[in-house]
């Protein structure tokens, strides 16, 4: 059996705006397992960055530990990259992010990477408003230690080991909304036309941006019983509209008249375009948000799409007041700029 991945593409493969096939964005062959919801979410990744037509050198991938934290080997090939220990992406995404503010970080983790040993250095990535994507593929599930229940795991599912879990779950939506995310989202694995502009719109985002993507597990945890399954999502799953992400030089195109259009400008100049129902939830209002979840939890709904969006956030260099030259870019000069600077600041300070 081979293990060599194909590097045949056809000829006429189309093309994005910078020349590049969709090729040059995969990666390595995945050794996860057959129908793993992981693989379809690396291939989202792959789709938003070759539409986005993002420079692939110009982006960093940072994980920590996990299924989820294997797959940036699938995909951005040619893109930066920094596999943490378990719990400790954000800290490290941190300093890379602070170094070189030019490059476009995607962080890739887990529910157990993100909701155990990683909550406290989650929590405090949230608040410090870091400019980066976040998708934590949630399979309620440890499938590396082979399928304990984790942090996310509803009251009542049941795994393969079969024990309904007694905990109440954390909702990683809830907790980003509450800490100051400008941009939350929750969608499906299994739901590429959704996902897709998701991290379009996630990756224009100035500040952090947190996706918590539903990711069965077919290994330990698509079971009938299970509410990260397959079965149980597809059946639950209420979406909050469409997105669309449109490029500042593209023509606004309005479809699908019949529902509410709301188009929102994001820093770039780029255009989301959010199309729903007339009784969904305000994306601007955290009240109205965290009230849908709180609702949605109690029908056993699992809300996806754009739940929540503050174009007014401002980035962690913003707060601090960085400058605007990457660290990595700075020379003698600007790190030490003599006794009489030195001086006026130990000055400012007594």
């Amino acid at each position: 059996m081979s293990y060599l991945k194909s590097t045949f593409r056809h000829p006429e493969s189309p093309k994005n705006d910078l020349g590049y096939t969709q090729a040059v964005y995969e990666g390595a062959l995945s050794t996860l397992c057959a129908g793993c919801g992981h693989d379809s979410v690396s291939n989202s990744i792959i789709q938003a960055c070759f539409e986005l037509s993002l420079e692939p050198h110009r982006i960093a991938k940072m994980s920590g530990i996990g299924c989820s934290s294997k797959t940036p080997a699938y995909f951005l090939k040619s893109s930066h990259g920094f596999n943490s220990v378990h719990g400790r992406m954000p800290s490290v995404a941190t300093g890379a992010n602070l170094g070189n503010r030019d490059l476009t970080y995607i962080g890739i983790s887990g529910d157990g990477d993100t909701a155990s040993i990683g909550m406290g250095q989650f929590m405090h990535l949230v608040r410090r408003n870091l400019n980066m994507v976040y998708i934590c593929m949630n399979n309620g599930v440890y499938g590396l230690t082979k399928g304990q229940d984790s942090a996310t795991a509803d009251v009542g599912s049941a795994s393969k080991k079969g024990v309904p879990n007694m905990y109440e779950p954390m909702d990683l939506c809830e907790l980003a909304i509450s800490l100051g995310s400008g941009y939350v989202a929750r969608s499906f694995s299994g739901d590429k036309n959704q996902l897709v502009p998701l991290i379009q719109g996630a990756i224009r985002h100035n500040g952090f941006a947190l996706i918590d993507c539903v990711s069965p597990c077919v290994t330990f945890n698509n079971t009938a019983r299970s509410t990260k399954g397959y079965e149980w999502v597809r059946d639950h799953k209420e979406a909050t509209g469409t997105v669309d992400l449109v490029p500042a030089e593209t023509e606004i195109i309005v479809k699908e008249p019949n529902q509410i259009l709301e188009s929102i400008s994001l820093h770039d100049g780029s255009v989301l375009n959010i199309r729903r129902l007339p009784n969904s939830l305000d994306i601007q209002s955290r009240e109205s948000v965290l009230k849908s979840l709180e609702d949605a939890r109690q029908k056993q709904q699992v809300l996806t799409g754009l739940l929540y969006l503050n174009t007014h956030s401002r980035n962690t260099h913003e707060l601090i007041n960085t400058t605007d030259r990457p660290l990595n870019g700075l020379d003698k000069s600007d790190l030490c700029p003599g006794s009489d600077i030195l001086e006026a600041i130990n000055q400012s300070l007594r």
